[in-house]
């Protein structure tokens, strides 16, 4: 990149730093992102940099494949249902194991490495996320409800653990496992998690990586600048359809629960983040509230 590019990007950025200083910004981070070890690196050192110009960033993850790949070695077959892991017992240990210790500790890691300071958690600490669990009829024409075992959904959140976290300066990484009021672990979708967690804590922005370039209109096009009514329209037109559709839902809940925005961003561009938040252009599809 030529000089005098470099310097009006840099430009570009400063009514963004001052805008957003002091505010929650809740990031989902998964997909290419948490597999591929260069899009890793730039996403630590992404949130480190919101965080070092007075930012708060919020890392909830996810962390399917790395389930399915540790169930597989010890030779134990992934179920799903309608997109959804079926997980008795034996899986939640597996969930928590892998969710709450590798994958946690290693996003933990990699922002220590960029010189952020960082603290993992799952919702089971602090009373951080309280667990229902989760009733599910889809793809079952009778309407009969199916048992997913260990799923669940989110009943509450008690922000008190992430409030102690952001005044002592810690980036909190949180793995999204509830405990339900019967006392069992339930793992949770993390967009869902994220987006509750952005609720309660009335956040600036809500940020979802995936792995498209965002929401795509009949021709293929990106849609971005949308407002929550527009968005009900492209559902109801169909546009929006099939595995986009509990995304876009989590989206509209959080910005018409008071989160300012919501952006779902592409995480296999490097740096996406900061791409997003800090210029005009950004890299995905913007949701805000109606007027």
């Amino acid at each position: 990149m030529q000089i005098h590019n470099i310097a009006s990007v840099l430009s570009e950025s400063l009514p963004y730093i001052q805008k957003f200083r002091g505010k929650t910004i809740v990031i989902k981070y998964g997909g290419n992102a948490m597999v591929d070890e260069d899009l890793k690196s730039s996403f630590a050192r992404d949130i480190v940099l919101m965080k070092s110009v007075g930012m708060n960033p919020i890392v909830v993850h996810g962390g399917g494949p790395q389930i399915g790949n540790t169930l597989n070695k010890i030779g134990k077959e992934s179920e799903f249902i309608g997109g959804m892991r079926v997980t008795d017992s034996e899986t939640m240990d597996v969930v928590e194991m892998v969710l709450g210790g590798l994958v946690n500790k290693e996003i933990v890691n990699l922002i220590h490495q960029h010189g952020g300071h960082s603290i993992g958690l799952t919702g089971k600490d602090g009373h951080l996320i309280t667990a229902k669990k989760l009733q599910s009829v889809v793809g079952n024409p009778t309407s009969e409800i199916i048992d997913l075992g260990h799923v669940g959904e989110v009943d509450k959140v008690d922000t008190s653990v992430i409030d102690l976290l952001l005044q002592g300066d810690f980036i909190p990484v949180i793995a999204p496992i509830g405990v339900g009021k019967d006392g069992f672990s339930y793992n949770i979708n993390a967009d869902l998690v994220a987006g509750a967690v952005a609720e309660a804590l009335n956040a600036e922005k809500l940020i979802l990586l995936t792995n498209t370039v965002g929401l795509l209109g009949t021709e293929g096009e990106l849609l971005t600048g949308l407002n929550s009514a527009k968005v009900h329209e492209l559902i109801d037109d169909g546009t929006i359809h099939g595995g986009m559709l509990p995304k876009i839902g989590c989206a509209l809940s959080a910005v018409e629960s008071g989160v300012g925005s919501t952006h779902i961003i592409d995480g296999r561009v490097p740096h996406a983040v900061l791409l997003e938040v800090f210029t005009d252009s950004g890299v995905g599809t913007l949701i805000t509230a109606d007027e």
